[in-house]
Order: structure tokens, then sequence, then C-alpha cells
């Protein structure tokens, strides 16, 4: 008996170990194809890795050609001035902006005026009007970036001054609530992130401004300035009069943004009302013509087969 109950501890051990064995073998099987498959993604990853930081070592070198040549070419303070005040309306805030920008300027014009010169000596045009088309080509490369610079402008500065009412909507909200005019600015900003992203992106910089220690009038300020927008400054100097004289903001926010709500409206009015203007040009190289085609052409096939008919025999 005592034989017995050995033998089947024993056996009991073995199949045990066997156990203990197999899941041993199989967990350093897993371990093993994880890392044949996770070989070739991190070498995937490293190569990415190693791709990336030579795009950037690339780019940071073109960015710092680019500055020193606009340090050559730009060397006036107000020009300069002028230049950073329009990239930083455009949403540019980087410090070497300014120089890149007027680097390019020169550097498209020129490039412009080469290509010029060898479509009209390809061509084969005459003197006068080679000297026209160099002249376009680099008034063309001049202008090229500044019209791309000027449509981001005017598209940032369209999308504040659309959403800016309903921004102060919820601003007035939150005041009501209980809320500090940054904790306000804070909260509206996270709201407005996917209806103007270009303003919640302005009022984050407000707050991370106040959170860095900026006076709020200051702060307020510089958000006046990034923008240009005469909606946006007069919102600022509401702001910090309010904030001067200790008036309630909630009534002041609730006070302006009814009249920007009357501003945007009278704005949409206006632009229906230019419509009939906007729509003369087309309506008549366009349109009318297509009826009178439709609407004569039968007409005038009509009369020629008479006529023909009377001059015949």
């Amino acid at each position: 008996m005592i034989w017995i109950v050995v033998g089947l501890v024993a056996l009991s051990v073995s199949l045990l170990v066997l156990g203990m064995a197999e899941l041993v073998s199989e967990a350093e099987a897993r371990r093993v194809r994880r890392r044949v498959h996770a070989g070739p993604a991190r070498m995937e990853r490293a190569l990415a890795e190693r791709e990336r930081r030579r795009r950037r070592a690339r780019r940071e070198a073109l960015e710092s050609f680019l500055e020193a040549f606009g340090e050559r070419v730009g060397s006036q303070q107000g020009r300069r001035r002028q230049v950073r005040e329009l990239l930083l309306h455009a949403g540019y805030r980087h410090p070497r902006a300014g120089m890149i920008y007027i680097a390019l300027r020169f550097l498209l014009a020129g490039g412009f005026l080469l290509g010029g010169i060898f479509l009209a000596a390809f061509f084969g045009v005459s003197p006068v009007h080679r000297l026209l088309v160099l002249v376009a080509m680099g008034l063309s490369g001049w202008m090229l970036p500044f019209l791309v610079v000027r449509h981001r402008v005017r598209r940032r500065q369209s999308e504040v001054q659309r959403t800016l009412p309903d921004a102060l909507d919820l601003m007035v909200v939150c005041v009501e609530a209980g809320l500090g005019l940054n904790q306000a600015l804070v909260r509206v900003a996270d709201e407005m992130e996917r209806v103007s992203p270009t303003l919640s992106e302005e009022l984050t910089l407000v707050g991370l401004e106040l959170r860095a220690g900026t006076p709020r009038e200051e702060a307020l300020r510089h958000l006046g300035e990034r923008t240009g927008l005469p909606d946006v400054r007069a919102f600022v100097s509401m702001l910090i009069q309010t904030d001067r004289f200790g008036t309630s903001i909630a009534e002041a926010l609730r006070i302006h943004a009814d009249e920007l709500r009357t501003k945007r409206r009278q704005r949409a009015e206006e632009e229906a009302a230019k419509l009939t203007v906007k729509l003369v040009l087309p309506i008549v190289f366009f349109i009318f013509p297509s009826i009178f085609i439709v609407i004569l052409g039968p007409a005038v096939f009509h009369m020629g087969e008479l006529f023909g008919a009377m001059g015949g025999p």
C-alpha cells in the first residue's frame, strides 16, 4: 500500500514537472516569436526615426541658409517690423519666419527671372517681348510669397471674425457659472477647437501667457496684435476697461457679443446685396449668349432657308 501511494505521488510530481516544463517551453517559444516579429518592426521604427532626423537636419540647414540670406538683403528695420507683423497675422510666429520670407521673395524673383530668360531664348521672341516677359516673370516671383501670406491672413481673420460672437456667448456662460476671466478664456479655447481652430489657438496662447506670469492687460493686447482685427482689438479694449474700472464682466461681454452679432448680420446682408452686381458680368458673357443661341438659332436657320428659297430659280 505504501509503495502504491509513493508511486502515485511520484507520478503526480512527474506530471507536474512535465507540465511546468511544457509551459516554460511554450512561453519561451512565444517570447522567441515575439522577438522575431518585433525585430523588423523595431528596425523599421529605427529607420523611420533616422529618416526624420535627417529631414530635420536638412530643413534646419535650409532655414539657416535662408535666414542668413534674408539678413543680408533685408537690412531695413522698418521693413523687418512690417514683415514680422504680416507674418504674425498669418500665424507664422517662428523667429526665423521674417528673414526666411524676405529671402524667399528675392530667390523666387531671381528664379522666375532666369526662367523667363530661358523661355525667351527658347521661343526666340523679339527684344521688346523678351523685356516684357522678364518683367512679368520677375514680378510674379516677387509677389507670389506676399500673395500666399495675404491669402492666409484673410482666411484666418475671416474665421476669427465669424466665430468671435459665439466665443463671447460661451465666455458669458462661463463667467456667469462662476469661472474667472482667465479660466473662462481657457475653457472657451477648449470648446472652440472644433469650430474655429484659429481662435482656439489664439485664446490658448493668451491662457499660456497668463499662466506664465504675463499681466492680463499685456496678454490681451498681444491677442489684438496677433490677429490684427478691429473687432478683436475692440474686444480687448473692452476687457481691459472692464478689468480696470471693476464693472460687471458678464454684462459687458453680453453687450459686446450682441454688437458683434449685429455686425456679422450686417456684413452678411452687405455681401448678399453685392451679389446681384457681381452676377452681371457672368450673366452677360456666359448666360445671355447661350440663351440667344438657343432661342434665335432655329429662327436664323429658318430665315436662311427662306431667303435661299426666294433667291432660287
